[in-house]
């Protein structure tokens, strides 16, 4: 779909016109600073401004500087992460702050182009941060701007198919201003994220609704459309929480490529149901010395993108022996506050201490 420049510059004009007006006051949105600027895209690719800005804040009084990230431990990333979610974030962030730092000597990429070759870093927050913090002209095209897009030019392409996902960037890059990119890009974003919301957006009092094919078919509530539908997996989680007598407590480090890997858990079976206390004790029996058993905490189903995690926790106390589980690491009950865990897990900690005073 092509426009010719003088329409393009009005549409961009118009809303580069109302985000000024209307936008947000974001820390991030007072740097040039590629590093600052690709911080705050890598927390906000899943998370909503208000959750991410706090973690945003830490990061960088943690680590002013790409070397600093560069240099810390993955644990200590991991856990200042803790909370946020899609853990392959923090991994990538770490790996690619190792990279710049270690093979391009501590220099930022500075093309949309290079910027692409970082791990973890997609077109969205190549052109991002290329747009923001060099002004290179080309479009961001995210959640909000794919609403936007489909809902004024009446946009019909599934925005998940690769017709679409071009269609919609040609248009976005069409309709970019040239000589304000940065402000364009950050106001098409804004204006899907404040105005041009998913559900009851105010078309009425709309600044594109004359021209908003949407608006003018009704059909808003219909677009942007998605062609495929998320299959959603069950999984069954048994964790056992077992507390050694001098007051330490074995947790294992997830090393598999899964979800939260790189976190600590208390020791997993995961099976196709979650256990009874009997298939508990059996278990326990069959691959530890332990045998006694305190009876199990089903946890609220935890939700993840594609997955539903079921969880029950088996909480034994007071044992002596030293298990044969090998992968086990025994810490201190009071110290697990240091450790980064899954959400699900300081669910349950959480949960616990609302009944003593101490964890167990």
């Amino acid at each position: 779909m092509q426009h010719n420049n003088k329409n393009n510059n009005i549409f961009s004009n118009v809303l580069i016109d109302w985000y000024l007006s209307n936008k947000r006051e974001l820390l991030w949105r007072h740097t040039t600073d590629a590093y600052a600027i690709w911080l705050s895209e890598i927390i906000l690719q899943q998370t909503k401004v208000a959750q991410g800005t706090p973690y945003y804040i830490a990061f960088l009084e943690a680590f002013p500087t790409i070397q600093d990230l560069a240099t810390a431990d993955i644990d200590r990333v991991l856990k200042l992460w803790e909370g946020l979610g899609y853990y392959s974030r923090a991994r990538n962030l770490h790996a690619t702050a190792k990279y710049i730092t270690e093979v391009l000597h501590g220099v930022f990429p500075t093309t949309y182009k290079d910027l692409l070759t970082l791990k973890g870093v997609g077109t969205y927050t190549a052109a991002a941060v290329a747009s923001f913090a060099y002004n290179e002209s080309v479009a961001v095209v995210d959640g909000n701007v794919y609403r936007v897009l489909a809902r004024i030019f009446g946009i019909d392409t599934p925005i998940d198919s690769t017709i679409g996902k071009k269609e919609f960037q040609l248009l976005a890059n069409d309709l970019l201003h040239q000589h304000k990119p940065g402000l364009h890009n950050q106001a098409m974003m804004e204006f899907g994220a404040l105005f041009c919301i998913p559900t009851k957006p105010d078309c009425q009092s709309c600044i594109f609704n004359k021209q908003c094919v949407a608006f003018q078919n009704n059909t808003v509530n219909l677009l942007p459309i998605k062609s495929k539908k998320t299959q959603i997996k069950d999984r069954y989680f048994n964790y056992f929480v077992v507390e050694k007598e001098e007051g330490q407590v074995g947790i294992q480090k997830r090393q598999e490529k899964d979800i939260w890997q790189g976190l600590y858990e208390f020791p997993l079976v995961e099976a196709d149901a979650l256990f009874t206390n009997e298939e508990a004790i059996q278990y326990l029996s069959t691959t530890t010395d332990i045998t006694s058993l305190v009876s199990g905490i089903t946890m609220k189903v935890h939700i993840l993108s594609h997955q539903r995690i079921h969880s029950r926790f088996f909480s034994i106390s007071n044992v002596v022996a030293t298990t044969k589980a090998e992968n086990w690491i025994w810490v201190a009950v009071t110290d697990l506050h240091s450790y980064a865990f899954p959400r699900l897990i300081t669910n349950f900690l959480e949960k616990v201490a609302e009944y003593k005073k101490t964890l167990f």
